[in-house]
């Protein structure tokens, strides 16, 4: 390329971007994008309904419950299955009824060490949303949910997610989320593949994620 005498003054890459534009000025313009992203969820979807069959796709477990009984003795169940007795929990009481199924709880107050919650290696908590169509759960360090540290290390994550937290779609969730917030969004357990396509599970975040929905 031959350098213009008025060109020495100017840096070389913004000498090569004037001559492109200069250069595609007489091609046509591209055609506008159409962004038709649906905003609001289908007429008549059951958001819990939904929310169920996809987490359940990711190889999660999900308990749906009604009442305060089928919750203890769901979750009973679901604790026993994996072997959990000891649980970590953010400070605060909404996550107390699981005393009530013999879970030892530990609250993470003061906060604990990267070492203590591994030798817990199970977590329970609440969530800040969840997305029907896409079976996640999106957290935010809210009052229930405690650090991002909490789901990130244990082998094991509880999450509960109440019916009136479910949303249908992406940008309703984008919509209800406060922008200035930590998000955590979780689609199933921790899973990835290596070189050869083989799935790893665990490599970074809960192995076994069990989801009860409650309403």
């Amino acid at each position: 390329m031959t350098m213009q005498p008025d060109e020495f003054d100017r840096d070389a890459r913004t000498v090569v971007l004037d001559r492109l534009r200069t250069a595609l000025d007489d091609r046509p313009k591209p055609a506008p994008v159409r962004r038709t992203y649906r905003r609001e969820r289908p007429a008549g979807l059951d958001v819990a309904g939904r929310f169920a069959e996809r987490v359940a796709d990711y190889e999660a477990t999900v308990l749906h419950v009604d009442d305060a009984r089928d919750l203890l003795r769901g979750t009973n169940e679901l604790l026993r299955a994996a072997g959990v007795t000891r649980l970590v929990v953010p400070p605060g009481r909404r996550l107390d009824w699981l005393t009530r199924v013999g879970a030892e709880l530990v609250v993470d107050s003061p906060a604990l060490t990267q070492e203590e919650i591994g030798e817990i290696d199970a977590v329970a908590t609440g969530c800040a949303l969840a997305i029907a169509e896409t079976g996640t759960i999106v957290l935010d360090t809210g009052p229930d949910q405690g650090r991002r540290v909490l789901t990130l290390l244990p082998d094991y994550h509880l999450c509960v997610v109440r019916v009136d937290q479910i949303v249908g779609t992406v940008p309703e969730a984008v919509a209800r989320l406060d922008p200035r917030r930590p998000q955590t969004w979780i689609s199933g357990p921790s899973a990835t593949s290596d070189i050869e396509l083989e799935r790893v599970e665990g490599v970074h975040g809960p192995r076994t994620l069990h989801v009860v929905v409650i309403g």
